[in-house]
């Protein structure tokens, strides 16, 4: 399982993602897109939004942190992260 945030270093949102992901334990790439236009247009293209963070898990698009919480609360984002 690989997970894969496009983040920032400032946004309230990313850091909230970081902790979640931290709190499970699990380990995950960060693609800061703060100072590189190219990894924005990425990040763009990949996810089809433009906010931070976007959040992967394989090939699953999860969306941003509130997607991720709401997916915590229904219990599905353990088993998205291999986690039961």
């Amino acid at each position: 399982m690989k997970v894969v945030m496009y983040a920032t270093a400032s946004c309230p949102y990313c850091m909230r993602a970081r902790r979640l992901l931290d709190k499970k334990g699990v380990t995950y790439q960060e693609i800061n897109v703060d100072d590189d236009p190219a990894l924005w247009d990425e990040m763009q293209r990949v996810s089809k939004r433009n906010t931070v963070p976007q959040i992967f898990i394989d090939d699953f698009h999860v969306g941003g942190f509130d997607d991720m919480a709401e997916l915590d609360m229904e219990g599905r984002l353990d088993e998205l992260l291999g986690l039961v």
